[in-house]
């Protein structure tokens, strides 16, 4: 059923990026892709995660970010997707702790939902509330040392 959607979302995105590899913009203009903490709401920051995770929510949450941010985050989250590999992206690697270390809860489902300097669309429109709250714990797991 979502198969459809992402065929057609990836033919729609596929001209705007062959357009930014035929002409792209000058380095003053490419935006940093490292979210800045400043350009994220106070109130953003400071929400909490209320979402517990559940097998079955995570394995939805993994789901979801291997069509939507494997791509450039990597399957792993180490910031080596192929397409950042392509367009020779910047991403944070997440099995790093200290990439996401200074960064609240509030301050990634903000980053998720909203997206992050031109670069990283975001999640609004397309997810639930609950579901980038599942997104938020799954990243942060990246980071974490298998027993």
């Amino acid at each position: 059923m979502l198969m459809p959607l992402f065929v057609l979302s990836a033919l729609l995105l596929f001209p705007l990026s062959l357009q930014q590899l035929a002409a792209p913009a000058p380095s003053s203009t490419i935006p940093s892709a490292a979210p800045s903490t400043s350009t994220i709401p106070a109130e953003a920051a400071s929400m909490v995660n209320p979402v517990k995770p559940t097998t079955e929510s995570q394995a939805y949450a993994r789901k979801m970010y291997g069509y939507d941010c494997a791509m450039c985050h990597g399957d792993k989250g180490d910031g080596k997707g192929d397409l950042a590999v392509e367009q020779k992206l910047t991403t944070k690697n997440f099995t790093d702790p200290a990439a996401l270390k200074a960064m609240t809860d509030g301050q990634i489902f903000y980053v998720i939902k909203n997206g992050e300097g031109g670069q990283m669309p975001g999640e609004a429109d397309r997810a639930k509330t609950n579901d980038i709250w599942n997104m938020v714990i799954l990243v942060r797991s990246f980071a974490k040392k298998p027993m």
